[in-house]
């Protein structure tokens, strides 16, 4: 194994600090577009360019706006309780 082998195993081995401030959210796009370009790529039974990017597209603003609604009915949720 060599040297660069062993830095690459071991920055694998500790989760990576992400934060806990609105700005980190955005770690959160290229996971869900990575999940969505997957996810429509073994589901869709004919692959066309344009019929891919618009499921691709139409999925991952789903999810998204799914999260944004999550995301803000537990927030009021949070805020009725604790005021």
């Amino acid at each position: 194994m060599s040297v660069a082998d062993l830095i690459v195993t071991a920055t694998l081995t500790a989760p990576q600090h992400i934060g806990t401030s609105p700005a980190s959210l955005l770690w959160l796009l290229p996971l869900t577009a990575a999940f969505s370009i997957t996810y429509k790529a073994t589901t869709l039974p004919t692959i066309t360019a344009h019929a891919f990017i618009k499921e691709v597209a139409l999925l991952f603003g789903s999810i998204i706006v799914f999260m944004a609604v999550t995301a803000l009915v537990l927030f009021a949720v949070a805020w009725i309780f604790t005021s």
